[in-house]
């Protein structure tokens, strides 16, 4: 897990500035709250009229990529992360849409490959009417820690 840890962390992209009054993460105990993120690419529109659902399985991977970067700007490094405890995953659809679960598998899977059974995670993969700036996908992450 070393060798994937040390590659996936080389490759992370930038944290991205705030878009608001908040931080990107609050420590309380052994837990960190991740704010929610959305993809690397400056993508807008809804799943299931813009975007596939592939489309946007491959954005909620971009976005774990993110909250990924958030977490080594906390701790320093990933290999502080304990346990993934929970996801909040926001798809950004059509009404008639409801593969919401496929799309945020991309965040899912992305940190089960990256944690191996630490990644897996308790979550909730909901519809949302719209997102801020028309992003398809929105994410949010609770992180145990390790001292």
């Amino acid at each position: 897990m070393s060798d994937k840890l040390a590659e996936i962390e080389a490759s992370l992209p930038p944290v991205p500035t705030p878009a608001g009054n908040y931080v990107h993460a609050v420590r309380t105990g052994n837990l960190l709250f991740l704010a929610g993120k959305g993809p690397i690419s400056d993508v807008q529109g809804k799943v299931g009229a813009d975007f596939t659902k592939e489309q946007a399985y491959q954005y909620a991977r971009e976005t774990g990529l993110t909250l990924l970067a958030v977490l080594k700007s906390e701790l320093g490094t990933l290999r502080r992360v304990k346990r993934v405890v929970k996801v909040l995953g926001m798809v950004n659809a059509t009404p008639e849409f409801g593969d919401q679960p496929f799309v945020i598998n991309g965040c899912s899977d992305l940190f089960v490959e990256v944690f191996g059974e630490a990644g897996r995670h308790a979550r909730s993969a909901v519809g949302m009417g719209s997102l801020p700036h028309g992003i398809p996908v929105e994410i949010e992450a609770i992180v145990e820690v390790a001292d």
